[in-house]
């Protein structure tokens, strides 16, 4: 997909601030700092849309995205992140929650996990959730470019074990640097829509 339009429309918590429009959402889910924010800018080549630090924790809210006034990308707080109180993680979990079982617009989850490392087991608590509530899945193994081509297939093999991968789930190696795997990427959100 060429993009020619990206903006925010809104950063939400509550399902009364979402969107109302009928356009198909993609909510990208995964751990702080595994390159949700990244994924996004490299799929709209735009430098710093989506906000990224190396400080995790950053995204505190949902936030909409809108793309070529066709689809929204959902940009849910990363899991995982310790510094953060109880009661405000447990707060982010109702949240993201409320979105990904109530939302009729959601038409698949983005599951963002780092290749270089065994998926963790918040990322497999994650996928999990996703299945339990049947919502299509696509994993995006990303930070492709960090690791030697050659190893590729071992790190991938690594993510499908671990996560138990359903077979009608895609796996797509993504680079938010080099942008390896974005046309696939795209391709498979289309398939979606």
């Amino acid at each position: 997909m060429k993009v020619t339009s990206a903006d925010i429309v809104i950063s939400a918590v509550k399902p009364e601030q979402y969107p109302t429009d009928p356009l198909p959402e993609f909510a990208l889910a995964g751990r702080s700092n595994v390159g949700k924010s990244s994924f996004i800018n490299k799929m709209i080549n735009r430098k710093s849309l989506a906000r990224t630090s190396s400080k995790p924790g950053k995204t505190q809210t949902l936030n909409f995205y809108i793309i070529n006034d066709v689809l929204h990308f959902v940009d849910v707080p990363g899991y995982g992140y310790a510094k953060v109180s109880k009661t405000e993680r447990a707060a982010w979990g109702r949240m993201i929650e409320t979105y990904f079982t109530s939302r009729k617009q959601l038409r698949a989850a983005l599951l963002i996990v780092d290749l270089r490392h065994p998926p963790s087991n918040d990322d497999v608590m994650m996928y999990d959730f996703l299945k339990h509530h049947e919502l299509p899945c696509i994993i995006i193994a990303t930070k492709a470019d960090k690791i030697p081509k050659g190893k590729w297939q071992k790190h991938l093999k690594v993510v499908r074990e671990t996560l138990d991968v359903d077979p009608d789930d895609q796996l797509i190696l993504f680079s938010g640097e080099t942008g390896l795997g974005k046309e696939q990427a795209w391709s498979a959100l289309q398939s979606f829509m």
